[in-house]
């Protein structure tokens, strides 16, 4: 519809027909695009740096003039660091790549996989704290966690936003104002995404009224159209000219789908698919250790977890592309796998949309016993009439993707396979797709980051929580959260009832402005001291359990002393930076 048109036309990397764009000179913008590139030779930390200049010169200006002693520059450079807020700089790095797993600073670019330059994209977009931040689609490649922790950092910073993402919750929790984009024309929403479809809901329903309306008094001037034309003639041009505005009015009649997408299911047997001590690594990582599961007929399946803890791998294992280490599958004989895959298929780039349908069908029966034509189908999933010729070269990244769905449901399967299929796909294909799952009646996994997609379509979960445990959990993905966010904070009492307190005591000292090391190290220190503070204790705990071995007593016992030493180092020199700072 043109969302990432608009981004490009106020980045200026395109420019409009008509109309102007204007940015005050004062403010900076951050653009996150879909498609990002970078310099493969670099390492992590070297990008970041190589997209923040502005920061890394404030920084430097800021060293200069302080070796200098140069008190006018040190005024200016300091208020450049203030503005920038580039006193941390470091420490907001790493904190930064650390909530979104990029954790080996000195890998190189070319080494990391696509979703993780994606979220190196986001990181590099976020550290530069500009004014006004542009996101499209942040979301993807991005686990639940890290889109929590993304929504909570978005709503602290002091900031203007503007965000494309298919992704509702996000949208309702961070946005205040929605722009919906609708057959050329554009309408504002002043509250979330929820307060949005209600207000949406109400424009259509206005408008199609009107329409109605405008039908009535069409088919009157359509009759007096109709009459001859020397009739016409006689009569007042205005109404001529009415009746062609009126003809456009009545056309206009819009409204969400109405046709409920129940395609015809292959029948399932009483054996579906059964797993049996199922073991699976790689090198150190643990995938699946000893995992047995028995699906039954209608099951549908939210699967969850961190990224990289083997949820497409176990996907991999059930359609029986990858082997496991150990332990046995079998899968009934009526089984027919619909597979979704991340990578997506390959289309000739020469073919028209109309043919890769036909290719594969000419008619989709619905489970009614209904025919849908391929153009027909097309249009259900949101293809105008006017695409349907248009060659696959031509197609955006979510066409391609919705394409791609299209020939997975349109080969009647009683078994779905979804593996992050809500990325490049909008909130319009997202509703029909929810709409034709909540139908379906065979078995269904789906794996998505999309919290309100699974909450839709998923009655239970398997949350892969690491080194090959994987945990059933009865209910959709928001009773999960519930439940986890209970957890912590249970444990974040314990830990603040049970923390040790820390007197630091001030020894008066000749004035002395710190350096930007010294208070990059200063910001480090009171977290690594209360970090070791809490691995000592869980050490001592340990050793008076009982439990340990002697071999293990010897080893806690040296990490102890380790632990101690580590302490009185980072507390004297915390005690030596503190009376610099003051």
């Amino acid at each position: 519809a043109g969302k990432t048109t608009l981004i490009n036309l106020i980045t200026g990397k395109d420019s409009p027909d008509s109309g102007s764009v204007f940015i005050d000179k004062g403010i900076t913008v951050g653009l996150l695009p879909q498609d990002t590139f970078f310099d493969n030779q670099k390492t992590v930390m070297e990008q970041v740096f190589t997209s923040s200049e502005g920061i890394v010169q404030a920084v430097k200006n800021y060293e200069e003039a302080l070796e200098a002693n140069d008190t006018e520059q040190l005024s200016i450079a300091s208020e450049a660091m203030d503005r920038l807020e580039a006193w941390n700089y470091e420490l907001k790095i790493k904190q930064i790549l650390e909530k979104l797993e990029i954790t080996n600073l000195n890998q190189l670019v070319s080494q990391l996989s696509g979703g993780q330059k994606k979220r190196l994209a986001l990181a590099n977009t976020l550290i530069n704290n500009p004014d006004f931040l542009i996101l499209d689609e942040p979301t993807d490649h991005l686990d639940f966690e890290m889109i929590e922790w993304l929504e909570e950092f978005l709503l602290k910073a002091k900031i203007t936003l503007l965000l494309v993402t298919h992704d509702r919750y996000f949208l309702d929790k961070v946005c205040t104002r929605i722009i919906e984009i609708d057959a050329q024309a554009a309408f504002f929403y002043k509250g979330n995404y929820t307060y949005y479809t209600q207000k949406r809901a109400d424009r259509i329903s206005l408008l199609n009224a009107d329409v109605d309306k405008a039908k009535n008094l069409l088919r009157r001037e359509a009759e007096w159209m109709g009459r001859m034309p020397q009739a016409r003639a006689t009569k007042a041009q205005y109404r001529i000219d009415n009746f062609y505005k009126l003809k456009d009015r009545a056309s206009k009649k819009i409204g969400d789908k109405e046709l409920k997408l129940e395609i015809e299911t292959r029948r399932l047997g009483k054996k579906i698919l059964e797993l049996y001590n199922i073991s699976k690594q790689f090198d150190d990582l643990v995938i699946l250790n000893d995992f047995s599961y028995k699906f039954t007929r209608g099951e549908k399946i939210g699967i969850a977890g961190k990224n990289g803890v083997g949820k497409s791998t176990f996907l991999n294992i059930i359609t029986q592309e990858i082997t496991p280490d150990s332990g046995d599958i079998e899968i009934g004989e009526t089984v027919v796998y619909g597979y979704y895959t991340q990578a997506g298929i390959s289309l000739p780039e020469d073919m028209r949309i109309i043919d890769v349908i036909k290719e594969i069908a000419e008619y989709i029966t619905l489970g009614s016993g209904k025919n849908l034509s391929a153009s027909q189908f097309l249009e259900y999933f949101l293809f105008p009439p006017s695409a349907h010729y248009n060659y696959v070269s031509r197609l955006s990244g979510g066409e391609r993707r919705r394409l791609y769905l299209m020939t997975i449901l349109m080969k009647n399967p009683n078994f779905l396979i979804l593996d992050e299929p809500t990325n490049d796909l909008d909130i319009m294909t997202l509703n029909v797709l929810e709409d034709y799952l909540n139908g379906f009646s065979g078995c269904l996994i789906v794996v998505s980051h999309d919290r309100y997609f699974v909450d839709k379509v998923a009655d239970n979960l398997l949350v892969f929580e690491g080194a090959g445990v994987v945990r059933n959990f009865a209910g959709n993905y928001s009773a999960y959260r519930q439940e986890q966010d209970t957890k912590n904070q249970h444990i974040k009492r314990t830990q603040k009832e049970n923390k040790p307190k820390v007197e630091r005591v001030k020894v008066a000292s000749p004035q002395k402005k710190m350096s930007y090391k010294e208070k990059t190290e200063f910001g480090n220190l009171e977290g690594e001291i209360e970090h070791l503070q809490v691995e000592k204790e869980e050490i001592e705990t340990a050793l008076n359990s009982g439990t340990a071995s002697a071999e293990q007593i010897s080893e806690i016992a040296k990490r102890l002393s380790e632990i101690i030493d580590l302490i009185d180092q980072k507390e004297f020199r915390w005690l030596e930076l503190s009376e610099i700072e003051n």
